[in-house]
């Protein structure tokens, strides 16, 4: 995941509205940077809110893959035999003024003012399994970092993030359970449509020239989607 400024997906008002937050180790190198996002060791945000250190079960986003293996000989299973124990960390930090800024909420597609509860300072944070919020809490939108757990379990092999919506939102930590891949059918069914809309939209601008291997492309997209879905362990 990584954030942009792309007029309408975003949105023209300014540039810097969607940012990449990448933790680095040294110096700020733009070689640095660009390893650091295809690792996976960033968030995306508004830049009102910001999820530091984000870990599930020790395993720190972006290192060592992301990934967290479950079952077998790799770590016990919880005592009814089919749950595995998942606790996520990390230290968030959220900013909202004292008084909502409406034209924000109106304007802004991505903004901390979406996530304000009321007319409180508060903020939900969501844990993300495959998607889907398993668990939220709330934070005092003051700038100050807090630290923050989650606990629950999992029965399948699954990603799992934490997000801010619409404001932020991390990369994933994988757990990969009895060494099977993450198939979700709706994710994989959504993935195949996205393909047939982008062609419906994009067939017309390929050349003559281009048009057999730009077919052989998206073909292929939609192959290996269809082989995912066949994978699928309901």
């Amino acid at each position: 995941i990584s954030g942009e400024t792309d007029f309408p997906c975003i949105y023209g008002e300014r540039v810097g509205l969607g940012r990449s937050y990448v933790k680095l180790d040294g110096k700020l190198t733009y070689d640095d940077w660009c390893e650091g996002i295809r690792l996976g060791r960033a968030y995306v945000s508004d830049g009102y809110s910001h999820i530091l250190d984000f870990k599930v079960n020790g395993a720190a986003m972006g290192e060592q893959g992301s990934e967290v293996k479950l079952g077998g000989d790799a770590l016990p299973r919880v005592r009814d035999g089919d749950k595995h124990p998942v606790r996520a960390t990390a230290k968030v930090a959220a900013l909202l003024d004292e008084v909502p800024y409406e034209y924000a909420k109106k304007r802004f597609a991505w903004t901390i003012e979406k996530a304000r509860l009321g007319q409180t300072r508060t903020v939900p944070i969501e844990l993300i399994v495959n998607g889907r919020a398993v668990a939220r809490k709330e934070i005092l939108a003051d700038g100050q970092p807090q630290d923050i757990t989650f606990d629950t379990t999992i029965t399948k092999s699954s990603w799992v993030a934490l997000r801010i919506l619409p404001s932020s939102h991390s990369n994933p930590v994988w757990l990969t359970v009895d060494d099977k891949p993450v198939r979700e059918r709706a994710s994989l069914e959504w993935c195949l449509k996205g393909v047939d809309q982008c062609w419906s939209q994009k067939k017309r601008t390929y050349a003559a020239s281009e048009m057999n291997d730009a077919v052989a492309a998206y073909d292929h997209a939609r192959k290996i989607y269809r082989q995912r879905l066949g994978e699928v362990r309901e």
